[in-house]
Order: structure tokens, then C-alpha cells, then sequence
């Protein structure tokens, strides 16, 4: 989904120089993933505050396309004579984000039993061009009636059975808590009873704003933020079985899933710009004030996984959202698929710094 309008943050010219990290990163990996917006018209590179013409945007393009496979110092001077580097001048803070593989049943059975959801027929996002008058402005979406655009029920009120006369039944789990970690992260990877595997990804929402059940519990007092990450926040939920519909209901978001079908199986799942997300280089944004397509270099106080004695400081390509992800220097990195990203993922909750690359004009 795009943003009406996008406004770039409030920033500052920087030299490639005063970026922490940037001699020690692999920018050939952030090239290979910024090279998935090289599709010509070039849609995102031509879209403001890109703004490049289709020759600029194909030169660009071009000139990335013939540096070397995994030649990381080319890389760097890739970007280094292409983009100008600006510090977002608002405190960042970033989290992690991964691709559940859970077991999963097409057919609702005694041991499958919880449903992920279909979008109903007439969602729609609301634009300056439908959003009807006295429309509830925290609400992102709406459903297209006969009587026009109307509310969909929060997520409390699909728990209990709002929807059920819809059918909308998309595949079965287990487990009531990984569904509701599957609606954070937006896909997820399902092993079928029948041995084949399928992918599911974001196909909507009901449009109600966020809300971070680990927060709830951290305000209640029944933890703080280092104890409620999200393995902390899962054995919450596993310790309180009769409390864990109740907190669930607090968050009134609700997201709904489209069977998603990938080229290549290993791609990762499919992000908010219709892209395979690429482990360790995408970065979830909010669009409203980072458009897709640009590269973002991170700095955050948490180890690399990928050098656990070096802290995270990597170029990342921005190419995905969230519901929890709002603001200018808010950033939510993907680390993959399975148990190993989810631990990684579930320990990134940190202040950090966020640094653009924007095209340069005079090149």
C-alpha cells in the first residue's frame, strides 16, 4: 500500500566518512538488493522524492548492474559517487522482524483449529480521494458497501465471531499464540499436513492503529521491556492461557492473508513493494516519510549476526511497512525465516540512527 504523500524526514547532509561502520559493511549485498527496483519504468526510483526521469533511473540502474557480483569495494563506490548520505535527525529505533514456519492445515481439523484470514470482498485502504466525511481518522481502512465505505470489526470483535458468516478461512493452525505472531509479522512459511508448503503474506487490514501487547503488560507492570521481548512476551502468553484472549483484544489491529506464490521457494516473502524480502537488507519503513527503493543505512547498539563482536551497522534497502512501524526514524529489520531469525529478530529492540542515500542530481 502507498501513502497518499511521502515527506521526507527532517535531515542533515553527512560525508560517507562520518557514517560508523560504513568502511567495515558488505554494500555488495545492499546493491543485490536495491538492483529488485531496477525493473523498468522504474516505478519507485521515478515516484517522489526519488524523482529521477526514466534515463536517469535506467542510468542508474545501468551503472549497478555492472558492478561485480560480491565485489563489496565497488559496491561502496557505487554508492559512494551516486548517493548523497543524510542523517535523519530524529532518535531511530528499530526492531526485527522473521518469517514464521509453523504446521498448517488447509481443512479445519481437531488439531488445526485456529484460522488465518482472507480479506473480505470491498476492503478498502482509505485515500484523500474515497475517505468519506466524519471518516474516524485512526482508521486506515474500510469496507465498500452498498450504503458506501463503512468500519470493519476491531480484532476483538472478529475473535468473536463477526466475521464467521463470511467464511473466510484461508488455512488452519495450531496454536492460537503463533497466529498471533504470524498477524505481527505479516507472512509466514506453513508446513501442510499434506507435506507441501505454502506461503502466506499480507493482503489487508481491518484499519484500527496498533497496539503492543508487551507495551500493555510493560504499563500494568507485570514486566519490563528487557523481559518482554518477544520470546519473553510468548512465555507470557503460554503462562496465562485464561488472560491471553483478554490481552490479545487490547491490540485492535487485525491483518488479513493472500496465499502468495514465489518464482524461486528460497525468495523470502513478498513485502509491502511487492518484492521478495531479502534477510539482513530489508528494512519495513514507514512510507508516509521513507519511500521504497531507498537505501538506509542503520546503526544500532546490538551485535551483527553476521559479526557478533561488531555492532549492527549495515545499508539496508527500505521495501516494506508494518502497522507498528510509524515515524521518521522508525525501522524494522527482517531477518529471515525460521527458529534461528526469530531469535535474532525477537532481541532487537534498540535506539539507533538511520542515514538516507538519495540519488544524486548532479551525477
Amino acid at each position: 500500500m502507498s501513502p497518499d504523500h511521502t515527506s521526507l524526514p527532517t535531515m542533515t547532509e553527512i560525508a560517507f566518512t562520518a557514517i560508523p561502520g560504513w568502511q567495515e559493511d558488505d554494500q555488495g549485498k545492499a546493491l543485490a538488493a536495491f538492483l529488485r527496483f531496477c525493473v523498468p519504468p522504474f516505478p519507485f526510483l521515478r515516484a517522489e522524492p526519488f524523482g529521477l526521469s526514466a534515463g536517469d533511473a535506467a542510468d542508474l540502474c545501468r551503472e549497478a548492474s555492472e558492478v561485480p557480483d560480491a565485489d563489496t569495494d565497488a559496491a561502496r563506490s557505487f554508492f559512494e559517487a551516486r548517493f548523497t548520505p543524510y542523517r535523519i535527525d530524529t532518535n531511530g529505533f528499530v526492531t526485527g522482524y522473521f518469517e514464521p514456519e509453523l504446521p498448517a492445515s488447509r481443512v479445519r481439523t481437531p488439531d488445526f483449529s485456529v484460522p488465518l484470514l482472507k480479506a473480505p470482498a470491498g476492503l478498502e485502504a482509505i485515500t484523500d480521494a474515497n475517505r468519506p466525511e466524519d471518516w474516524p481518522a485512526e482508521l486506515s481502512h474500510g469496507l465498500r458497501t452498498d450504503k458506501g465505505l463503512v468500519p470493519l470489526p476491531d480484532r476483538g470483535e472478529i475473535m468473536d465471531g463477526a466475521l464467521d458468516d463470511e467464511h473466510l478461512e484461508l488455512v488452519w493452525l495450531a496454536d492460537p499464540v503463533d497466529a498471533y505472531f504470524v498477524h505481527v509479522q505479516g507472512s509466514a512459511r506453513l508446513r501442510l499436513t499434506d507435506g507441501s508448503v505454502m506461503r502466506v503474506g499480507y493482503a489487508g487490514k481491518a484499519g484500527y492503529p496498533y497496539t503492543s501487547i508487551a507495551r500493555v503488560l510493560v504499563e500494568r507492570g507485570e514486566g519490563t521491556p528487557e523481559e518482554l521481548t518477544m520470546s519473553g512476551l510468548r512465555k507470557w502468553l503460554e503462562d496465562n492461557p485464561d488472560r491471553r484472549d483478554a490481552l490479545f483484544k487490547e491490540n485492535r489491529s487485525f491483518i488479513f492473508f493472500r496465499e502468495v506464490t514465489l518464482e524461486n521457494p528460497d525468495d523470502g516473502p513478498v513485502g509491502a513493494a511487492d518484492l521478495p524480502l531479502v534477510a539482513g537488507r530489508s528494512l519495513a519503513v514507514d512510507p508516509r516519510h521513507i519511500p521504497y527503493g531507498m537505501p538506509v543505512f542503520v546503526s544500532a547498539g546490538i551485535p551483527d549476526p553476521e559479526r557478533p563482536k561488531t555492532q549492527f551497522g549495515r545499508l539496508l534497502i527500505a521495501d516494506d511497512t508494518g502497522s507498528a512501524i510509524r515515524g521518521e526514524a522508525r525501522g524494522d529489520i527482517f531477518t529471515g525465516s525460521g527458529d534461528r531469525a526469530g531469535q535474532i529478530a525477537g532481541d532487537i529492540r534498540h535506539t539507533g540512527e538511520m542515514i538516507l542515500l538519495l540519488p544524486r542530481r548532479d551525477h
